[in-house]
């Protein structure tokens, strides 16, 4: 059993956006249905190209206590570029973007009890007000835990008050990788990433429902033609752990690339047909295992 810990993601940054206009604002640019964003439900969505290859991925969620704005939980070192693409959109639009990344703070929370010791419902997703900000489990899977945005002291204090102890975050890296969940460009090259090779269709990061969005077509005839031929596997490093971009082989054929890790395991984009070469591949001179993250579906759709 473990005990609830928390760690601040001081490698996040947050956006707001409000006003209007601000759900079909960004309906028609995201890949997560925005319209199911409430003050009790979040989402993992992702910003593409026209072409459908990866820019930004981001966590939405609602602040009720500030008139329901929404927020959007993303990569620090890139925020500003995310920033300044979503403010290129605004055009005539009844919506107000800025950045928030200064006085709003991500935190993750995890372990066994976290989610009632936050007040949270169980289920991928379900928020609730927090410490003037919100809370909200995470929307890709419960068991990687929640995540907080609100201001720093109040969100420290209330994690205090609810006995919920600070960590170290390779605490956290080392959960979230051994569910198989990515980490931004850590995890998935930008420009180049396909959501589907990255989990996005299985942990709700994508809606194939929702209407026309930024690099949709592509991704729907990825999904529709059965063309996902490489995915994000989380690995176990026998030796050395690899570096970000080495080249994972099986005999003399690159066959994937390795991704972060901490301590003996990772994440690794590895071609399907080669997850079964379990005693072939190597990265550098690390052995690596791949496993099948029970949430994963391989193969094509019916």
């Amino acid at each position: 059993m473990n005990d609830p810990a928390f760690v601040h993601l001081n490698d996040r940054g947050v956006i707001r956006i409000a006003g209007p206009d601000a759900r079909e604002f960004l309906q028609g640019l995201v890949s997560g249905d925005v319209s199911t964003v409430t003050p009790n439900q979040g989402i993992w969505s992702a910003f593409l190209t026209a072409q459908g290859k990866y820019l930004f991925d981001f966590f939405i969620a609602e602040i009720a206590e500030d008139g329901g704005a929404l927020v959007l939980d993303c990569e620090g070192e890139r925020h500003l570029e995310f920033f300044k693409k979503l403010s290129m959109y605004k055009l005539k639009a009844n919506v107000e973007v800025s950045d928030e990344t200064d006085n709003l703070s991500v935190f993750a929370v995890f372990g066994d009890g976290a989610l009632s010791a936050l007040g949270l419902a169980g289920g991928a997703g379900s928020s609730a007000p927090f410490a003037g900000g919100v809370a909200f489990v995470d929307p890709r899977l419960e068991k990687a835990g929640a995540r907080i945005i609100a201001e720093n002291k109040l969100a420290e204090d209330a994690l205090n008050n609810a006995n919920i102890k600070k960590t170290d975050i390779n605490n956290y890296n080392h959960l979230r990788i051994s569910l198989g969940l990515p980490d931004g460009s850590r995890d998935m090259t930008v420009d180049r990433a396909l959501l589907l090779e990255n989990g996005f269709e299985e942990l709700g990061g994508v809606s194939f429902e929702k209407g026309c969005y930024i690099g949709q077509e592509v991704t729907a005839r990825t999904k529709y033609r059965g063309l996902v031929k490489k995915r994000l596997f989380p690995v176990s490093i026998e030796g050395p752990a690899p570096e970000p971009g080495t080249a994972i082989t099986s005999g003399e054929r690159d066959v994937g690339e390795m991704k972060s890790s901490v301590g003996d395991i990772g994440l690794a984009l590895i071609k399907v047909e080669n997850i079964s070469d379990t005693d072939k591949l190597m990265a550098g001179g690390a052995s690596i295992k791949p496993t099948v993250p029970d949430w994963m579906i391989i193969g094509k759709p019916e």
